[in-house]
């Protein structure tokens, strides 16, 4: 049994539960994930099966990786990722894992990379609320004083200030599981989870 899929934000949508509330849920494809390589704490020290996610074709793979998959016979895939495992000896190359290993009211934690916003300012960054708004203010956006007077006449680290914003890894914790369709490889989650569309996801069990 596997703990964690990989999957495609497909985006969001309201849903209705059973007593008729309607709630704001996201929409992932999950899997599926074949399996391409077993490793094992004998050869490698660890154990742990590779799947790959949403085939390639196959001149869109470099001469390594092509020969790797080749070893597994299982086609070629745009991603490969690894998925620790108590046992990977049950596991057979080739092997089809879907969206069926997740049930309707398992609580799961979602992993994507946040949308990019480029360089942005301390209001858009961090939530400053800015100066004042009236006639003759000069600092509607600005962070305002950042340092000290005379001592110790410096920036402290870890100062909030303009920067690069997004674009990373975030993760969002103790999302429900409100829907799962196997046949069409859909699992539906309560709430919001990182990322753009048809970006990478990763789906784990909390």
């Amino acid at each position: 049994m596997v703990n964690k899929l990989f999957g495609k934000k497909i985006g969001m949508t309201r849903y209705f539960l059973g007593d008729g509330e309607s709630v704001a849920a996201t929409v992932i494809k999950v899997g599926p994930c074949v399996v391409t390589q077993k490793k094992s704490v004998d050869k490698e020290g660890y154990n742990a099966i590779q799947v790959g996610f949403e085939p390639q074709k196959e001149s869109r793979v470099n001469k390594p990786l092509k020969g790797h998959l080749d070893k597994a016979g299982v086609g070629y895939f745009k991603v490969l990722r690894e998925i620790k495992v108590d046992d990977p000896e049950p596991f057979e190359l080739g092997q089809v894992i879907k969206a069926d290993v997740f049930s309707i009211g398992d609580t799961v934690h979602v992993s994507g990379t946040s949308k990019g916003r480029g360089f942005s300012g301390v209001m858009k960054r961090w939530g400053f609320s800015g100066g004042r708004k009236t006639h003759g203010s000069r600092s509607h956006r600005i962070p305002g004083s950042i340092g000290c007077s005379a001592t110790p006449g410096r920036v402290h680290k870890g100062r909030k200030l303009p920067g690069h914003y997004g674009n990373q890894r975030v993760t969002v914790r103790n999302l429900r599981i409100i829907d799962v369709r196997p046949e069409m490889d859909l699992v539906v989650v309560k709430g919001a989870v990182p990322g753009s569309r048809n970006s990478l996801i990763e789906i784990r069990r909390a």
